[in-house]
């Protein structure tokens, strides 16, 4: 199996332009005591030492709103709920619906309910009168163009449509993902939109947003990135479909007709969660840690003749340019690709990679992926800062804890989301 990886990526270039934490000066600390009306009878001024002591006491850590990490942990607690809920329900919708059309056809399933893998196939069989039913529209579309044009045209749509069925249908959910990514690159190259995208389309803990965490699962700036993350999501994240289709399969579970819906619901979590670690240990970790030593920095740079107003105003610009050359945004889809990849290597643990970025023989798939996550931990231990690899963790416990509680999870949401549906959806 071919292993190309590339990770979920901190903006270097772009990120300049991103809006940094907000700050909110202390008026009293911006007026100079030079300037404030004596009291009569006062024309003592200040020592050196009371001044010194005022900009102590009220330093630019407290003109600093510092990031939350409550919003981003609620917003991913309720949008896996959410996901996870909808995606149950309508793989529920479509098991009934195969469940009633395999009982209409014929007396014969009057006796017993049609298997996993026999619905698997005619909903295979539908695609297939799908996209042949696409050709003749298409073919009466271009019916007024010349032959050589249409009958390009169409055997182009027919060599896609029929590539697109031999796939799996793992693989085809993982085909729909990157043309989701794909367009959202495509925005990233308009110029007007450039503003836009970078607020929107990328995950930074000091811009207070909590939605981004979902949209930069899907944003690429990079072609690169974007081509690499989606060869390794078309591989792993398929192989990672097909484990999850298969545990479906045991006699004690509800008959599931379509896997599609499972694992949309696990990449979009895990992609959630590995922005959400990223996030934390940014918010909770990295910003006290450097906001603490900038103080310390700016309190024994500052002299004691110094205002209050120019060491505090100028000490606060300073943190927001260092605090936020160090805690940047970041995008992409590695945190669930990531997932994938440790999910199929406990799932299949007989399989073989090769790295290409270091080319390397054929290796156990475990021993890739946990060197690959020993080369994070590597990364966070010495500050590497090309790429997030607190991103690359996260997603990849988010796929070991899968392994052992996803389908059960998956199980429950099942159960839970059934509502009016009959019960007979067990074998």
């Amino acid at each position: 199996m071919l292993w190309l990886l590339r990770s979920h990526r901190h903006l270097s270039k772009v990120a300049q332009q991103s809006r940094s934490f907000s700050f909110t000066p202390n008026p009293r600390l911006l007026r100079s005591p030079a300037r404030q009306s004596p009291r009569i009878g006062h024309t003592k001024r200040p020592s050196p030492e009371h001044v010194t002591q005022t900009a102590e006491t009220k330093f630019f850590s407290e003109q600093v709103n510092p990031p939350s990490a409550r919003n981003q942990i609620l917003f991913f607690t309720f949008g896996s709920l959410f996901v996870f809920g909808v995606a149950a329900r309508e793989t529920n919708n479509d098991t009934y619906y195969w469940t009633k059309r395999f009982s209409d056809s014929s007396v014969v399933w009057s006796f017993r309910s049609p298997t996993n893998g026999e619905m698997m196939r005619a909903r295979h069989m539908e695609l297939g009168k799908t996209l042949q039913s696409g050709v003749r529209r298409l073919q009466d579309s271009l019916s007024g163009w010349s032959e050589s044009i249409r009958n390009t045209v169409t055997y182009t749509y027919a060599q896609v449509a029929q590539a697109y069925l031999d796939v799996s249908e793992g693989k085809r959910m993982c085909y729909n993902i990157a043309a989701i990514n794909g367009a959202v690159w495509v925005a990233w190259q308009i110029p007007q939109l450039q503003k836009f995208m970078m607020r929107s389309f990328t995950h930074s803990p000091l811009s207070g947003l909590s939605y981004t965490m979902l949209t930069s699962t899907f944003s690429h700036h990079s072609i690169f990135h974007l081509l690499f993350n989606t060869i390794a999501m078309t591989g792993f994240g398929s192989s990672a479909a097909y484990y999850l289709s298969q545990r479906q399969e045991d006699a004690n579970d509800l008959r599931e007709s379509t896997g599609q819906w499972h694992f949309l619901a696990f990449f979009v979590s895990a992609g959630l969660f590995s922005s959400l670690v990223s996030h934390f240990v940014a918010a909770r970790f990295t910003y006290p840690r450097l906001l603490m030593s900038l103080t310390r920095a700016a309190k024994s740079s500052s002299p004691a003749s110094k205002s209050v107003s120019t060491t505090s105003h100028s000490a606060a610009m300073a943190s927001v340019e260092n605090i936020s050359s160090v805690i940047k945004p970041s995008l992409g889809s590695s945190g669930a690709i990531y997932a994938a990849v440790t999910l199929t290597a406990m799932a299949f643990p007989e399989s073989h990679v090769k790295l290409i970025f270091p080319p390397t023989p054929d290796i156990p798939i475990q021993y890739g992926v946990f060197g690959l996550m020993a080369l994070d931990v590597l990364g966070v231990l010495r500050g590497w800062k090309l790429f997030d690899h607190y991103a690359h963790l996260g997603g990849a416990c988010f796929g070991l804890w899968y392994y052992s509680y996803g389908p059960q999870v998956w199980e429950s949401f099942r159960e839970l989301t059934l509502g009016g549906l009959p019960r007979s959806l067990r074998e």
